[in-house]
């Protein structure tokens, strides 16, 4: 039952991790005949598999709590821990307890919408200056809304309507070149409403004709916006297009 237990919770912590251990899970699976093969070496350094597991366990825990809880007192957090695991009497009571973590967890919310609104306002002023050169430049063509495209390469296709599906091949980028997403990259093209992205690919896809490549410039009210969306896309975020219409599904 112990080592079940154990178990349990390694797999949970691993699928908390972060998403670029997601993303790199490929190359994990890759090498595991390998990391098989160093397998008993490596044991060797623990004494019996629930001695590993729980050392695998703390690491997991403490690569966490240091993105997390930089401000974390380790001595303290060690007492703490050892106090509850083996039912020690506690400097806190039960509703102390209660309070001190709600007021922790206020405190990091305050402080990450501190940081997003900082972020926010740097990601704004950047996008709005790089959309006010990049205008300028030959070949651009701003819309009303904002929104920019060149065009790359031009097709002879029908065009597509806002209640339409669409397959087109794109390549996501920051106004830094950040690689944020790309159908390109993955080898696939996607598909999807022309109503079902943000507004910045709804208004240009229904400007685009099948076989046109287009480079697109959105304004962060055209993407995202303030909430941004995760990961490498802040919030208040510009965003860079290459998009090119392979072809249109009619709403039928």
């Amino acid at each position: 039952m112990k080592k079940i237990m154990i178990a349990a919770v390694a797999l949970g912590l691993a699928a908390c991790q972060p998403a670029e251990e997601t993303a790199n899970a490929a190359e994990v699976t890759e090498t595991t005949v390998v990391s098989e093969a160093a397998a008993s070496t490596e044991t060797a350094a623990f004494a019996n598999e629930d001695e590993k597991a729980s050392y695998a366990i703390g690491l997991k825990y403490g690569e966490s709590m240091k993105r997390d809880l930089s401000e974390l007192q380790l001595d303290t957090f060690y007492k703490g821990f050892s106090d509850g695991f083996e039912g020690n009497e506690t400097k806190l009571k039960p509703e102390e307890i209660v309070a001190t973590l709600q007021a922790l967890q206020t405190r990091k919310m305050e402080e990450m919408k501190k940081k997003a609104a900082t972020a926010g306002d740097e990601n704004k002023t950047a996008g709005d200056a790089f959309l006010a050169t990049n205008k300028a430049r030959d070949g651009v063509k701003t819309l009303e809304s904002g929104l920019q495209y060149e065009v790359l390469a031009a097709g002879d296709g029908a065009t597509p309507a806002k209640d339409d599906k669409v397959e087109v091949h794109y390549h996501g980028t920051l106004i830094d070149g950040t690689v944020f997403d790309s159908s390109v990259d993955r080898g696939k093209p996607a598909t999807f409403g022309v109503s079902q992205v943000i507004k910045g690919w709804t208004e240009a896809l229904q400007l685009m004709k099948v076989g046109d490549k287009w480079k697109v410039y959105i304004p962060s009210d055209l993407a995202y916006g303030a909430r941004g969306a995760g990961g490498k896309i802040g919030p208040n975020a510009a965003l860079i297009f290459e998009v090119e219409l392979i072809s249109i599904e009619k709403n039928s």
